[in-house]
């Protein structure tokens, strides 16, 4: 269970981090800097919530300097074929798994660290998340699955509508076929699969029950304005019964 940060001020990590088990922080749709990231990061050290970080676009120029500040792992976006996820692997890990180069100020403990085990073990402890987000990605979804190194897999069923014609309908009888088909064949080959829903727990227990491993409930501000509505809604009930009903 996760959450998506998209707020710059990194106590939103340090204090969701006492909840879930792993931060999404997200470039991709946030105006979040570099140094934005990393006080997230910091914020989540010492603590059983993982940091994960969605950079714009599967580029390693993009996703080298979240790893060196310390991203537990990468999540890419709009990948749609057994080669982009490739692309996507090699970013993240050192040679000879990847092409990443090296210079991992905080992850090595300000250059305390290094050498050819300190390598093996990032590659070994690195995430790598790739999102199915184009009808290409589903249909490409046995070969994705199968590419060495790959972590796991995220649909973003709303821009999967779109591709297929159904723009701002996620719930489309065509769209969830597509979705079901990425659970299914993500679970034959034990790869986790994750969504990103509501905060609702029985939306959430539905996914779990369609076969999904890892959950993002909301994002900061959504689950901020929940609350927010939710106590409102139920004021705004009691104070508007008459005296003595209350």
């Amino acid at each position: 269970m996760g959450a998506a940060v998209s707020l710059n001020d990194a106590t939103v990590t340090e204090a969701l981090a006492t909840v879930f088990d792993f931060v999404w922080i997200d470039m991709e749709h946030n105006p979040l800097s570099l140094e934005d990231v990393q006080g997230h990061i910091i914020a989540a050290k010492g603590s059983d919530c993982t940091p994960i970080v969605r950079v714009p676009w599967n580029d390693p120029v993009l996703m080298k300097p979240v790893l060196d500040i310390g991203a537990a792992g990468i999540v890419a976006p709009m990948v749609s074929t057994a080669e982009e996820t490739r692309r996507a692997v090699a970013a993240c890990m050192y040679p000879p798994d990847g092409i990443r180069g090296f210079g991992p100020r905080r992850p090595s403990n300000y250059s305390r660290l290094g050498g050819p085990e300190f390598c093996k073990a990032a590659n070994e402890s690195m995430i790598v998340v790739i999102q199915i987000e184009h009808i290409d990605g589903v249909n490409n979804i046995d070969e994705i699955v199968a590419v060495p190194g790959l972590s796991a897999i995220m649909i973003g069923a709303n821009d999967l509508s779109g591709s297929m014609g159904h723009m701002g309908e996620p719930g489309h009888p065509d769209v969830v076929k597509a979705v079901d088909t990425v659970i299914r064949q993500c679970n034959k080959a034990k790869m986790p699969v994750g969504v990103a829903v509501s905060h609702d727990p029985d939306v959430l227990a539905g996914w779990v029950k369609k076969g999904v491993n890892w959950l993002m409930s909301g994002n900061d501000y959504t689950l901020m304005l929940h609350t927010a509505d939710n106590i409102m809604a139920k004021l705004r009930e009691k104070i508007s019964q008459p005296v003595g009903q209350a």
